[in-house]
């Protein structure tokens, strides 16, 4: 019994110290972390030359939700938009689907596809960049 429990504890440390080797704060898009959920858009910008640029979305509309992707567990997804040019924070949401895979997301939406790289994804994080575009979710 002393045996298991010390091989338990070796395991246990030899994972928590390879979980922790990784110091840049990035995880290259590489994750346990669900995709699964309703991620509100907070910031958005460039990344030219290694150098990052974020602000305040303009496309929330201000005193309203953040727009958000919602991914559901069945591939597919609900993007929603709030806008107060008819009515006070009025949501309009569109349907399509996405995929997942080798830090890759690609969202189909009224048959325009467009894949992302994952730079980020935490339990309330996503970040995703196209080309020089990044765009922060969190949940």
């Amino acid at each position: 019994m002393k045996i298991k429990s010390i091989l338990f504890a070796v395991a246990l440390s030899i994972g928590l110290f390879a979980t922790s080797c990784n110091s840049n704060g990035e995880n290259e898009g590489d994750t346990i972390a669900p995709i699964v959920g309703k991620w509100g858009i907070v910031k958005v910008g460039t990344n030219v030359n290694g150098v990052e640029t974020l602000i305040d979305p303009p496309q929330n509309t201000s005193g309203c939700d953040h727009d958000f992707i919602n991914l559901k567990i069945d591939n597919t997804l609900t993007s929603g938009d709030y806008s107060s040019t008819v009515s006070p924070c009025a949501l309009t949401t569109m349907s399509g689907t996405y995929s997942k895979g080798d830090s890759k997301l690609t969202i189909v939406l009224n048959g325009v596809t467009t894949t992302y790289d994952i730079v980020n994804l935490t339990l309330s994080e996503l970040k995703l960049k196209q080309g020089n575009n990044i765009s922060v979710y969190i949940r």
